[in-house]
């Protein structure tokens, strides 16, 4: 039988291998999630949202060890891990609080006796989730899944499925039912064939473009509804009146989270002429003074990549750009070897035709691109197929909040901050970066029936 195998990537020794979910197997978890589901759908929503409230105990109580597997299976230093951790018990709060308001129904105001919109729960929920961010993606559509009353399948990256496991039991020592929530160890290959299935009634993805448009293509064959959070190239605009210091730590902090790898990190620094100097060389002395290491130890401030084979692409994306023009002001050696770790690299000089422009780059690279003024700033940050996040910074606050509502070409667009997801704000992305919306009451709202009732 085949198997998923967690490698640690700081040592790139094997942690442990699990055996995969045969075809027989699956078929019966999918069998036991429906009759959950007819069941889970009939509790009252009351009794949902105090299920949530039991997660967030559960997760609260058990912290530490979440985020040392976190740190085991994909790098991610203790601190983040644990920061990630405790936000998803934040966000089963949150839900677990708002939203039945966001699930109550809506009358309209018609001719009729009555008329209002109900919000129905549609059945299974396959999530295709990456190893990223491998607590916070999973239980962030989970968690408004479960509250409407459906249940939910987990196809998580196969190499944190230690990750994937754990969170299964997260649901199980909460008292949810058995088989509420269930992780399924398979390969991507074989995700065409649970979908497929009758019972599955929608697919949210977070992932590469190319995965995305996977998936699509098979949900759309099966009309299964899909939410698609893809890949992103987030632009920073440093405009020409911004606090240069503050956008310079800001984009440093948004480039140091994950070790870089976050769909919605400062991906593509946008710099005018008037600060491209400076800016350079702060970047440069904020990222030179990082701590890599061992994730388990407290002193580092950024872990190696997830995977190794991630660190070589990410190097040949590098010496590239190089290649075409760029200019290396920081990093740029691969160490090689078995273990994942990758030096923070800064690119300067980076130019249309420059791999570092058009590509996402999913490491610890800044990629600082120079603009003439600020128009040209924001002709650039559109210039992408992507368009998930982005962030403008500027000491005119009115002018900066036109241009992030109405120019920029994104699902968010934060001023003066870096970007970040939060459960109250809806999150997603436009262009390759995606459709649909996770968190929030539009998040909520994606995977329901939202059906009309009249009474005449």
């Amino acid at each position: 039988m085949s198997e998923q195998t967690s490698i640690n990537p700081a040592t790139g020794e094997v942690i442990k291998s699990y055996t995969e979910h045969d075809e027989k197997a699956v078929l019966r978890m999918i069998e036991q999630a429906h009759a959950t589901y007819l069941q889970w759908r009939r509790v009252p929503l009351t009794d949902r949202a105090a299920a949530l409230v039991r997660i967030a105990d559960v997760i609260m109580k058990n912290k530490d060890a979440y985020a040392e597997i976190i740190a085991l299976e994909m790098g991610k230093p203790l601190k983040e891990g644990l920061a990630e951790v405790e936000k998803c018990a934040s966000a089963a709060r949150y839900f677990a609080e708002k939203g039945p308001a966001f699930l109550a129904d809506q009358p309209l105001a018609t001719e009729y006796k009555k008329s209002y919109v109900t919000f129905q729960p549609i059945g299974i929920i396959l999530g295709v989730m990456p190893w990223n961010f491998p607590f916070w993606q999973v239980l962030r559509y989970a968690y408004p899944a479960l509250l409407a009353g459906n249940v939910c399948l987990l196809k998580h990256a196969s190499n944190t499925p230690g990750c994937a496991l754990a969170i299964e039991s997260i649901f199980r020592e909460a008292g949810l039912p058995e088989f509420a929530f269930q992780s399924l160890l398979i390969p991507g290959k074989r995700v065409a064939e649970v979908i497929a299935h009758p019972h599955v009634a929608a697919v949210t993805l977070t992932g590469s473009t190319p995965a995305g448009r996977s998936v699509a293509s098979v949900s759309g064959h099966h009309l299964k509804k899909t939410v698609l959070e893809l890949g992103g190239s987030d632009p920073y605009l440093i405009l020409e009146d911004a606090d240069i210091e503050h956008a310079i730590k800001t984009c440093a902090a948004s480039r140091l989270t994950n070790c870089g790898q976050s769909c919605v990190s400062a991906k593509r620094m946008i710099v005018t002429q008037k600060h491209l100097l400076r800016f350079g060389e702060g970047i440069v002395q904020i990222l030179a003074a990082q701590k890599n290491g061992d994730p388990l130890d407290s002193a580092t401030t950024y872990g190696p990549m997830s995977r190794a084979d991630l660190r070589d692409e990410l190097h040949d994306q590098v010496q590239r750009s190089i290649a075409a023009g760029a200019k290396l002001l920081l990093g740029g050696k691969n160490p090689g070897g078995k273990s994942a770790f990758y030096p923070f690299t800064v690119l300067t000089d980076v130019k249309k035709g420059i791999p570092a422009y058009t590509e996402e780059m999913f490491g610890p690279v800044a990629v600082i691109i120079p603009a003439r003024d600020d128009a040209h700033a924001l002709e650039i940050a559109n210039d992408t197929e992507f368009g998930l996040g982005g962030a403008v910074f500027s000491t005119d606050l009115e002018r900066a909040e036109t241009i992030a509502r109405d120019h920029v070409e994104s699902g968010l667009c934060f001023v003066n901050m870096m970007v970040r997801s939060d459960p109250r704000f809806p999150f997603g992305g436009v262009k390759t970066s995606g459709y649909g919306r996770e968190l929030s009451a539009f998040g909520l709202h994606e995977f329901v029936n939202i059906k009309t009732i009249i009474v005449a």
